[in-house]
């Protein structure tokens, strides 16, 4: 395929996915997704918002700094300091651009901005000027462009050209049109924008109404040769349109669209597990591409067809998306060498020792269970304490709970580097534990939010834990897994906790 036929992947899941309620990460963990993005082979990663905070700075300038491929870009409103502090957080990266926006929509104007278009328009060309003077790189956004006026929003996008922008990406901020719209809309740009035919067209889409995806493929056939896209779709409200389901589109149709992307496929699969695991915000079982349910037949009369021939029912194969088509059980008799192997093929890379906990809690699961599976392994290798490296930690738990036992949790903590201990009791074995540890950390957070998953299938399955917990107007998610759900959900809390002590102190600048 030549750049022409090329569609570029524009991932903005570090920065529009994680603004999406829960979905909060800390500089460390937005590293190795971004690192994950590389391998995943994405055209471009936004890093973050860099003049939000000294924290999003730095994480900006890190993952700038240390990432080789991609161009790695900041996103800057129309502010001149802004634009600076986009500058100064990457330059000297490897490969580096700023991404500048602005509301274009009478309605945002108006209303939100309290400017005159003139103004706002005198705005943008000069923070487009500002930006070209450190980079040759610069991508400008209207803001809110599928509700604007369609002459203003020409005339902005020229004048932005005009001052450098090399890539015009056309917001569909809160998901209010439709493909047929969006498909007319490119079309015009491409047409009467000033050298339409020489800079590149992106779209960044929202799932409102549930078309981010159909609207993103409708540019693509106008002429747009960008897309703006988050793994599993996060993003403000219902999220934007779906990297994977974009990517599998295009390759899946690859005779209607005539099109392709650099991505990596078999990546897919891994790169959501690991959004999930980071963020402790699992996907539901019937999301397309990555869902659980992806590839699974439950009817006889589907069964029936998949056996005789996988294309009766299969539109692609679990292998192109990093999907397993059958499972390596591993039980007790297995050998650090396999476990090795299989942590490899799972698309995790870890070292000596952290290999050498895996294999240990790897025996202790055979021991109890017959079986360990794929997810199984993939939850002990995710699972060392909390990616979120916080001010608490579980060591050791014990409750006593039954019909004529009053629920009562003995808990200890790391907490600050200190073991405490401390027990409590509850309506139950879940909520003494939680007590206790709430008596322990003295947080005064509510629970908002408690779901159990069984990991497989069985009673012996691991359990998965996910709680959302607020405190003073802050909210935080934890995920937690073990054999025995109470100390899952200990496990979750904790790691929720550890989340809202990181995000209270993003948001207050520590």
């Amino acid at each position: 395929m030549t750049d022409v036929d090329t569609i570029r992947i524009f991932d903005t899941t570090l920065r529009d996915g994680e603004q999406s309620p829960g979905f909060t990460m800390n500089a460390e963990e937005k590293l190795i997704l971004a690192q994950q993005l590389v391998k995943l082979g994405v055209d471009t990663i936004e890093a973050g918002f860099s003049a939000a905070s000294p924290g999003d700075f730095e994480c900006v300038r890190d993952i700038g700094h240390t990432l080789k491929g991609p161009m790695v870009v900041s996103l800057a409103r129309t502010r001149l300091e802004d634009i600076d502090s986009a500058a100064e957080a990457l330059k000297g990266s490897h490969n580096w651009g700023i991404h500048t926006f602005v509301a274009s929509s009478a309605l945002h104007m108006k209303y939100k901005l309290q400017q005159e278009p003139e103004d706002v328009l005198e705005g943008a060309v000069r923070a487009v000027e500002r930006a070209k003077s450190y980079t040759d790189n610069v991508e400008f956004s209207p803001e809110d462009a599928t509700r604007s006026e369609p002459d203003f929003l020409v005339r902005m996008c020229s004048e932005c050209v005009r001052a450098g922008a090399t890539i015009i990406n056309i917001p569909d901020t809160v998901g209010y049109t439709t493909q047929y719209e969006m498909y007319e809309l490119i079309d015009r740009l491409k047409n009467e924008v000033y050298n339409g035919d020489r800079i590149t067209f992106s779209v960044h889409c929202h799932d409102d109404l549930g078309l981010a995806v159909a609207n993103s493929l409708a540019a693509v056939r106008a002429g747009a040769r960008q897309i703006e896209c988050t793994i599993n779709g996060i993003g403000e409200r219902a999220g934007n349109a779906s990297l994977e389901e974009i990517v599998m589109a295009l390759k899946t149709r690859r005779e209607f669209f005539k099109l392709d992307t650099r991505i990596r496929s078999e990546e897919l699969y891994h790169s959501s597990r690991l959004l999930t695991q980071v963020t402790g915000m699992p996907v539901q079982a019937n999301k397309a591409i990555v869902g659980a349910n992806a590839f699974a037949h439950e009817a006889g009369i589907h069964q029936d067809g998949v056996l005789k021939n996988p294309l009766t029912y299969e539109i692609m194969t679990p292998e192109s998306v990093g999907i397993k088509s059958n499972n390596l059980v591993l039980g007790k008799h297995s050998g650090r060498h396999a476990l090795a192997e299989r942590i490899r093929d799972l698309g995790y890379d870890i070292s000596s020792g952290e290999l050498n906990r895996v294999f240990k809690e790897f025996k202790r699961l055979a021991d109890l269970k017959k079986t360990v599976y794929d997810e199984d392994i993939e939850a002990l290798v995710t699972q060392s304490g909390d990616s979120v490296k916080g001010r608490y930690s579980l060591r050791s738990m014990n409750v006593v709970s039954g019909t004529n036992t009053v629920p009562t949790a003995t808990v200890e903590m790391d907490i600050d580097g200190q073991v405490m201990r401390q027990a409590n009791f509850g309506d139950g074995p879940v909520d003494a534990a939680l007590n206790t540890i709430k008596g322990l950390t003295g947080s005064t957070c509510r629970l908002t939010h408690y779901k159990v998953n069984a990991i497989t299938g069985g009673t012996d399955a691991q359990g998965e834990v996910t709680v959302s917990i607020e405190d003073k107007g802050k909210s935080a998610t934890g995920r937690g897994t073990d054999l025995d759900i109470v100390i899952a959900s200990a496990k979750a809390f904790v790691s929720a906790l550890n989340r809202l002590e990181y995000r209270k102190g993003r948001i207050e600048g520590v």
